[in-house]
């Protein structure tokens, strides 16, 4: 009797001891990241999810409506394709100027000598801005009649445009002002050129390649992953675009509060809405909460298969980089 009770406390240390191994303790140390991801990413994305499917103005319970949201937004939504379009011009354009500007920048700092620490300074300073204050600080130094930009302009004989009171002008401005706070985009950068090492540029240099050719063959291969994570990033940047255009938008017509007009948004005359702009516009103004979700849906798998897409062209996109 005394040999089977020993064997049955055998058997429940060694289970005790099981269940404190190193295969349980990773989780108590995962416990408060799992906790954050299951409170604020999966949660929320499962009531968006649901959401979708019903119809809901935040005052009234969800009614369950079905494929109806869906339906609506590919077939009926007056305003969707013209966010889609204009979403769609800022990965394709300010996406690729950024990085390109970001990159000569961080090329230039890397060549400067004599004082590099404050031109550093000076081009990372704009980054620090808040986005609104930066923003209106933008349009009024873009004011076609007042602004200091159009006057410069003037004074060399050229006829400045409208800016962002005018549809052709308005995205390119707020380009613009993407470029002049990409600071944070031009550190990584000067610190992925910095880290390139300099016996490849010397034995390339030996071997007589000129300096094109080492920043062809050397430079950008050996930063291409910091690129990758420049296109990346900045592409769901511009999937989430929508603090620039709103108060841009919002300011240059004139109005006092850069609250998105419910009737016309992304002013002037629709220039400025993207995807996340219309978004806030059905869920928090016109109380349209079960189609918002449905947009942010499509929102977030369209993100994931453009991640998806760059991600799995990486190797691609290093090699024609050499």
């Amino acid at each position: 009797m005394a040999v089977v009770t020993t064997r049955a406390t055998h058997r429940r240390a060694v289970a005790r001891s099981r269940w404190r191994g190193p295969k349980v303790a990773p989780l108590f140390f995962l416990a408060p990241w799992l906790a954050g991801i299951t409170l604020f990413f999966a949660y929320p994305l499962a009531m968006t999810v649901y959401l979708s499917f019903t119809s809901y103005t935040m005052l009234d319970r969800p009614e369950p409506v079905g494929l109806r949201n869906y339906v609506y937004m590919f077939t009926e939504d007056p305003r969707l394709w013209q966010a889609v379009g204009n979403t769609g011009w800022f990965i394709a354009v300010m996406v690729p100027a950024q990085v390109l500007f970001a990159l000569g920048a961080a090329l230039v700092l890397t060549r400067i000598k004599s004082g590099a620490g404050f031109f550093r300074t000076v081009f990372y300073l704009p980054s620090l801005a808040p986005p609104v204050a930066a923003t209106v600080a933008f349009v009024f130094l873009f004011n076609p009649a007042t602004g200091p930009v159009n006057q410069v302009l003037a004074a060399v004989g050229v006829e400045g445009p409208l800016w962002f009171s005018d549809p052709a002008w308005a995205k390119p401005g707020l380009v613009l002002l993407a470029l002049w706070g990409s600071g944070n985009l031009i550190v990584i950068l000067l610190a992925a050129l910095l880290d390139v090492p300099a016996e490849l540029h010397e034995a390339a240099a030996i071997d007589g390649a000129s300096s094109r050719q080492r920043f062809v063959h050397v430079t950008l291969p050996s930063i291409a992953p910091v690129l990758l994570f420049a296109v990346v990033t900045g592409v769901i940047g511009a999937l989430q675009y929508f603090t620039q255009a709103v108060v841009a938008g919002s300011v240059a017509s004139g109005s006092a509060d850069i609250t998105p007009s419910a009737q016309s948004p992304g002013p002037p005359e629709g220039s400025t809405l993207t995807l996340p702009y219309w978004l806030f516009v059905q869920g928090f103004q016109r109380f349209n909460m079960g189609y918002a979700c449905a947009l942010a849906v499509m929102l977030f798998l369209v993100s994931l298969a453009f991640i998806a897409v760059l991600l799995r062209r990486r190797s691609g996109f290093a090699g024609s980089a050499a």
